[in-house]
C-alpha cells in the first residue's frame, strides 16, 4: 500500500512525541501491506474499526490516538484523513472527514 501522507505523521508525533514509535510501525507495516478487502486489516488489526466508504479507524498506542485512513484497495493506496487524541476523535464526523 501506498500511505499519502506520511508528513502528515510526521507534524503530528512532533507535537505528540509519545506516539511516534507506534505511528512509524504502523506506516511502516501499512507501507509494506497489500491488503485486499476490510478483512485483511482486520486479521492485522483486530481493533481497527470499519466505516462507511473504505475508511477505518486504528487506535495508535493504546487508543490514547485515533488514526482515520481512508483506503483504495484496487490501486492500493491509503489517504491519512485525520490523526488525533480519543478526544479530539470524539468531535469530529469520522464517516465524512
Amino acid at each position: 500500500m501506498r500511505v499519502i501522507a506520511k508528513r502528515t505523521l510526521r507534524e503530528f508525533w512532533l507535537k505528540h512525541a509519545d506516539c511516534e514509535q507506534a505511528l512509524k510501525s504502523w506506516y511502516s507495516e501499512a507501507d509494506k501491506s497489500e491488503w485486499q478487502s476490510p478483512n485483511d486489516i482486520k486479521l492485522e488489526y483486530p481493533s481497527a474499526s470499519l466505516l462507511t466508504d473504505d475508511r477505518m479507524v486504528f487506535n495508535i498506542k493504546g487508543n490514547s490516538y485515533r488514526l482515520i485512513v481512508k483506503i483504495n484497495y484496487t490501486y492500493q493506496r491509503v489517504w491519512i484523513r485525520f490523526i488525533g487524541t480519543h478526544a479530539e476523535y470524539s468531535k469530529i464526523d469520522a464517516t465524512i472527514i
